[in-house]
């Protein structure tokens, strides 16, 4: 069974990141994808947005599907339902990320293996604003 990298190894990911892809995130300033995507940029980070039908978000340009990104991701953070992460995972992998982070609510015991096998750390069931709030306070 998966369990969270610790605390430290996190911290660490998100110290070093810069890039992170939003799968999921929409368009509409009142759902969790849109707030978090924007504290994150806020806070420094590139955001990425994949949505099918969006064209802008927050600024940057919005990708159809991992595969269309063009450039390095450190981080694809995942609003997607559970039953829909394996396949973000296998596009996730041809793009190396240091990590796959599925948001509160969110897991896969399946998608977190083929992340194991690919090298690629899996963050399950967390948000990705409150775990940089609560741990990068100097990052």
């Amino acid at each position: 069974m998966h369990s969270n990298p610790e605390d430290e190894v996190i911290k660490n990911l998100l110290k070093e990141a810069r890039t992170i892809a939003v799968v999921g995130l929409s368009p509409k300033p009142h759902r969790d994808s849109f707030k978090v995507a924007a504290y994150m940029q806020a806070s420094g980070y590139r955001i990425i947005p994949v949505h099918p039908n969006a064209r802008e978000v927050l600024g940057e340009k919005v990708y159809r599907s991992l595969a269309e990104i063009p450039e390095k991701v450190d981080i694809v953070n995942v609003f997607r339902r559970s039953d829909q992460v394996v396949p973000v995972v296998v596009d996730a992998v041809g793009l190396k990320p240091k990590a796959v982070w599925l948001q509160v609510g969110i897991t896969s015991e399946e998608g977190a293996a083929i992340a194991k096998e690919h090298g690629i750390d899996m963050i399950m069931d967390r948000c990705l604003m409150l775990e940089h709030k609560r741990l990068c306070t100097n990052c």
